[in-house]
């Protein structure tokens, strides 16, 4: 592929920054379509981002002659549909995490993927962010000892959306996410363990609704261990008090310990050896960029593919284990 014209399907607010310019900022991409179910704001999104077309069904964007891969940024309920629809015209598709609201609709779209032979990735991107790659570089690196265990400690409180009943935001709603804020933001984490510490061999899990603000999980405590003999203990709350907030994840070995977070990206602290040292690699503007530009480089060739549907498969998987979904 010389050169890869994107088509967005649900060019919504993740799509303004966090994605959808990087896809212009990488040689041989370039974003040609987007749709939304919306015309008007499908047609003002597309003005916006100087795009040329703009389309308020989905079909329409798969089938045209100038998209030859598909990103999909809709809720995890429509993912499947989307994506298995345009590998099967033969385009390559870019998911949203996580893959699906369902590991049965996971399962379906790795299974297109194999059987059409076209690539699907999902929006792990936090592999290829300088920040998550110092740490992997830590880990790595033997500085830390024998590692012995790892905490997960996360616990925001409900959004302002959250107590509207009338309305809720699609993140809680099971049936279009899929489960609720652990569903959309543990994803990441899960991902990034299997990344630092390989193969899961043990997941255990127990998810609860304390506050009833809505259906979906709001705590959520699990228990992971991996083939490295690495152990991970998290505990998830999206209830917790307004004036309470935590995002940490600490990994400690035989001759010291390692602290960072997920979405604070507060300095990376290591101490061992009797000192303490930070690090605090800065981000892209458009976080999804690294991503983006691997995958792109991967489909134009320029280096071998390799499309982690596989392993999002997995981390849905895991999700679904600790949720007592399986």
């Amino acid at each position: 592929m010389h050169q890869v014209n994107w088509g967005i399907i649900g060019c919504g607010n993740v799509t303004e920054m966090k994605s959808g310019p990087a896809f212009g900022k990488v040689d041989g991409s370039r974003v040609v379509a987007v749709m939304r179910r919306d015309a008007e704001k499908a047609k003002d999104y597309a003005n916006r981002h100087h795009i040329p077309a703009w389309y308020s069904n989905a079909e329409e964007l798969i089938d045209s002659d100038e998209v030859n891969a598909v990103y999909v940024a809709t809720p995890p309920a429509s993912h499947a549909g989307y994506a298995i629809r345009a590998m099967e015209k033969g385009k390559p598709v870019y998911v949203e995490k996580p893959m699906a609201a369902t590991y049965n609709d996971c399962l379906k779209m790795q299974e297109a993927s194999v059987a059409t032979g076209v690539p699907l990735y999902v929006a792990y991107y936090r592999r290829f962010l300088p920040y998550f790659i110092k740490v992997r570089e830590l880990v790595d690196s033997g500085v830390l000892g024998t590692l012995l265990y790892t905490k997960v400690d996360f616990h925001i409180a409900p959004r302002a959306e959250d107590y509207n009943t009338e309305n809720l935001p699609w993140r809680v709603r099971p049936e279009i996410a899929g489960a609720g804020y652990f569903y959309d933001l543990a994803c990441h984490q899960i991902d990034l363990f299997e990344w630092f510490f390989g193969e899961v061999i043990n997941v255990w899990g127990k998810a609860y609704n304390r506050r009833g603000l809505y259906q979906a999980e709001d705590l959520v405590f699990a228990q992971l261990s991996y083939a490295s003999g690495m152990q991970l203990a998290g505990q998830w709350c999206f209830a917790a008090a307004e004036n309470e907030h935590s995002d940490i994840i600490s990994i400690h070995g035989s001759q010291g310990s390692l602290t960072f977070s997920t979405f604070d990206f507060t300095p990376i602290r290591l101490i061992a050896d009797g000192k303490t040292e930070e690090y605090l690699p800065g981000n892209p503007e458009n976080i999804q960029y690294g991503y983006i530009r691997n995958m792109v480089e991967e489909l134009r060739g320029i280096r071998p593919a390799r499309p982690n549907g596989e392993s999002a498969l997995r981390t849905n998987k895991m999700m679904d284990n600790i949720l007592g979904k399986q």
